[in-house]
């Protein structure tokens, strides 16, 4: 066998070299092999020489330099004459000095190589300092063949590695076959058993070690009404992790369902898959020495599973269920048979179910929950449900609330889907909670009271259900919730058939006019008049104001706000003793003018019967005092003219211990002068309670 170690007593390293090259084979030779040494050599280089060399290898080899004479000036670092050797442009070596044969094989040599397919350069350089003669460096270089079976322990191959010149091959044992990946053993143990009733499945190389890498495949079939039963045998023994997870896997699968993953030393108890059709799969990695496992298949006719679908129970309850057993079906409570079941049953819950011989159960309708659906709710409505997308099956909650603080809930708040679809609370009731509007209340009340005739100004939020009305002449009205107000008859007697505009939310009557943005503007829909309200007239002379009152119906409805809030109506048959102060309010006349440019309020007190009964004359006839009507005023305060429609209310402004009502709508009076008597008419709003609900109900019922 050649050897190219350097032996001087025998044979020249070149000498040994070339014989070796010699005898090798024709196809080992390359072009790249040969001498590389510095300029001069061996008479020694000259100042100021330099030599640059490289050579590359192709896949499959690599280059090799062996240095076997080094003679060059020495200094600190190499910084003067010095030889830089790189491979794949980084620096191996960087020499200068002398070295012996010896040194450069047992210091140097070893790490002149190249990687796989890359490449070797040097670079020689000198000064101009060479006082003396060196000799300089001689190497011979070679093209290799690198053995990746021997060299390379990440090779691939998992059995057999072929190293040859220029790459390697991977090969397997007997009974393996090697992967599209060209490196991978895996062995042959896919096998399709389809119409066998009867057999056994073991491990490739059972009761040894079974193999390494294997992707086994049993694919079982037999006919439709039969089923598959899978039993183990003997010792079961599949690798497993010391954490108890699978490192070697056994699962059996059918079109329906997936049993394992199985391993360790337990084995499965007997599998009754249900199915005709089953899949055996096992898998290894490519270590251990466990034995595996053997199942032995068989078949028997199919029975039906104990139940027929989801979220139903059945009757009779039996062991099993055999072809042509016949089972009643019933959804569960809270569910109910889907749309189309439901037609062809003609039942919402129950219906017969037949096993058939392929193990299934016909008819198998679906049982689904009861759905009460998001509760119909309009989207302009003020009242809503808490969450934006609610749950609304069977036993789920919702939960109700109004969308602004100037309503409050009439009701229950929460409501629970039942058995029968519907939303339900608490305490049974079917129909939804209202929002009312908040009534009566405003946002900052005023201590001090003051008066029209004799009044102080209102501030804005003060008298937030106060209305101003221009046309047909100015007057005032009350909003009473957010569709509907109240005014008087009178004021409106010629014109409930015509479209009006009031105003809300405003103290300065000029900017209502010009329609100021802080102004709301309220477009009337329709004007109702109460039938009773009496003609009235004697020789063109009004002397009768009896149901002096109408009700205002919006077109859309008001956006409640600090500014425009409604007043509470009165309690039924609740009544006004004598000397009880209220507020009345409006933009009619003063003691300096006409009319008020402002709102003005002022606070009055109710008046006895008798002396309401001596009303004022006018044209000496006597104006008509009712039932329906009560009078009231105080020295230097009263309402006047332009304060028609408007409102009365307890308790008087400022007093906070309850909601504000709605007691009286300014209807007539006396003369507003300085020196009358400052008694003012009032229709009394709660002989009127049956009719306004039922007026309202109507036309909103109407409207539906």
């Amino acid at each position: 066998m050649c050897s190219n170690r350097f032996d001087r007593h025998q044979m020249t390293s070149m000498q040994r070299l070339s014989l070796c090259l010699i005898l090798l084979p024709h196809y080992a030779f390359s072009v790249l092999l040969g001498w590389v040494e510095s300029p001069g050599y061996p008479r020694g280089y000259p100042p100021f020489a330099s030599t640059n060399w490289s050579r590359c290898a192709p896949p499959g080899h690599i280059i090799s330099l062996r240095l076997i004479h080094l003679h060059l000036e020495d200094s600190a670092d190499c910084d003067h004459d010095a030889l830089e050797i790189f491979a794949d442009e980084n620096r191996l070596e960087k020499l200068c000095g002398k070295m012996s044969p010896d040194e450069l094989d047992s210091s140097v040599n070893p790490l002149l190589s190249s990687s796989m397919g890359g490449c070797l350069s040097l670079s020689f350089r000198s000064d101009y300092s060479n006082t003396k003669r060196h000799t300089g460096f001689r190497g011979f270089y070679t093209l290799q063949d690198f053995d990746e079976c021997y060299d390379d322990p990440d090779n691939g191959c998992t059995q057999f590695c072929h190293n040859h010149i220029g790459g390697y091959r991977c090969s397997c044992r007997p009974g393996y076959y090697l992967e599209t990946d060209e490196h991978t053993c895996r062995v042959s143990c896919s096998e399709d058993l389809s119409g066998a009733l009867r057999g056994v499945i073991s491990t490739p190389s059972r009761p040894g070690p079974y193999a390494e890498n294997a992707q086994c495949s049993y694919t079982l079939s037999v006919e439709d009404h039969l089923q598959l039963v899978l039993e183990f045998m003997g010792e079961f023994d599949v690798e497993q992790g010391p954490e108890g997870q699978c490192v070697d896997t056994l699962t059996i699968k059918t079109p329906s369902k997936v049993l394992g993953t199985y391993c360790g030393h337990v084995a499965p108890p007997p599998v009754h898959t249900g199915s005709h059709h089953a899949h055996i799969l096992f898998s290894s990695d490519g270590y251990g020495t466990n034995t595996g496992f053997t199942i032995h298949y068989s078949t028997k006719a199919k029975t039906c599973p104990g139940f027929v679908t989801t979220g139903a129970t059945m009757t009779p309850e039996l062991p099993e269920y055999k072809h042509g057993n016949k089972v009643n079906v019933r959804c569960e409570l809270g569910k109910i048979l889907n749309s189309d079941a439901r037609k062809k049953t003609h039942s919402d819950v129950l219906y017969e179910s037949i096993c058939q011989r392929t193990g299934k159960w016909s008819p198998a309708y679906h049982c689904e929950s009861v759905d009460c659906g998001v509760p119909d709710i309009p989207e302009e409505d003020i009242l809503q449900v808490t969450e934006s997308d609610p749950s609304t099956l069977y036993g789920d909650k919702v939960q109700f609330r109004c969308r602004s603080k100037y309503y409050t809930l009439e009701g229950e708040d929460e409501y629970t889907c039942n058995v029968s679809g519907h939303w339900i609370s608490e305490t049974g009731q079917g129909n939804f909670p209202k929002c009312i509007e908040v009534c009566g209340r405003t946002e900052s009340e005023l201590e001090s009271s003051g008066r029209i005739w004799g009044g102080d100004v209102a501030k804005l939020r003060d008298i937030p259900w106060q209305l101003l009305m221009l046309h047909p002449k100015r007057a005032g009205a009350t909003l009473i919730n957010d569709r509907w107000a109240i005014t008087a008859a009178h004021v409106v007697d010629k014109n409930e058939e015509l479209t009006q505009t009031i105003y809300g939310g405003v103290i300065d009557g000029v900017k209502a006019r010009e329609r100021h943005p802080e102004v709301a503007v309220l477009q009337v829909k329709k004007i109702i008049i109460h039938p009773g309200y009496a003609n009235g007239f004697e020789n063109s002379v009004r002397t009768n104001y009896d149901n002096d009152i109408a009700l205002i119906q919006l077109t859309e409805r008001v956006t409640l706000g600090p500014t425009l809030l409604p007043i509470c109506l009165p309690e039924p048959d609740e009544e006004l003793e004598a000397d009880t102060l209220g507020t009345v309010s409006g933009w009619g006349a003063t003691e300096k003018r006409e009319q008020s440019k402002m709102l003005r309020h002022t606070d009055v007190a109710v008046y006895t019967t008798s002396k309401c009964e001596d009303t004022p004359r006018i044209e000496e006839k006597p104006l008509v005092f009712t039932g329906n009507m009560f009078c009231a005023g105080k020295d230097g305060h009263d309402s006047c003219r332009g304060d028609s429609g408007g409102p009365f209310v307890v308790p008087r402004l400022g007093n906070h211990n309850k909601p504000h009502r709605l007691m009286g709508v300014v209807s007539w009076g006396s003369h507003c002068k300085e020196d009358g008597d400052f008694k003012g008419y009032y229709t009394k709003v709660s002989k009127y309670l049956g009719w306004i609900k039922e007026t309202i109900e109507k036309e909103e019922n109407d409207e539906d």
